[in-house]
């Protein structure tokens, strides 16, 4: 695979935006401006391709939700299932309570996944959930071979 290479740019901010850069790099630890405004781009360019409809992104579905409700598990399960293309891996966490927290790995195109999100995290009983996409994607697990 190839390095990406780097390019230097130029940009004008009012000095109170500078100041509160400066301060959050400080306090998040950044090496520099140049790696904060780089972390701050890819997450922009990562919410822009979830508006596209076809980008095909990878990430991850957390749900978290009570195992007292009856037929929920069952039901996650179910709709992981009939999107097998789509569904990756989950990982099951047992907390207190009753409660799990799971965190299904996805990659499809955006449309696809934040349906798929929205389907599981509007079953009834789980208590909160969210999609996280990245545009950087798997390598191809296996290939056909002739």
């Amino acid at each position: 695979m190839k390095k990406d290479t780097t390019e230097r740019i130029s940009m004008t901010l009012p000095k109170s935006t500078l100041v509160q850069l400066d301060s959050m790099v400080q306090r998040r630890g950044f090496a520099n401006r140049s790696q904060a405004i780089t972390e701050i781009l890819n997450k922009e360019i990562v919410e822009y391709n979830q508006q596209v409809e076809d980008a095909v992104m990878a990430g991850t579905i957390t749900l978290f939700y009570s195992q007292a409700r009856s037929g929920l598990p069952g039901r996650l399960a179910q709709i992981q299932r009939e999107h097998i293309a789509e569904v990756i891996s989950s990982l099951h966490v047992q907390l207190e309570n009753d409660h799990t927290m799971e965190v299904i790995l996805v990659q499809g195109p955006a449309n696809r996944l934040r349906s798929i999100a929205d389907e599981l995290i509007t079953c009834k009983g789980v208590k909160t959930g969210n999609l996280n996409l990245t545009s950087a994607i798997l390598p191809p697990l296996h290939s056909k071979t002739e």
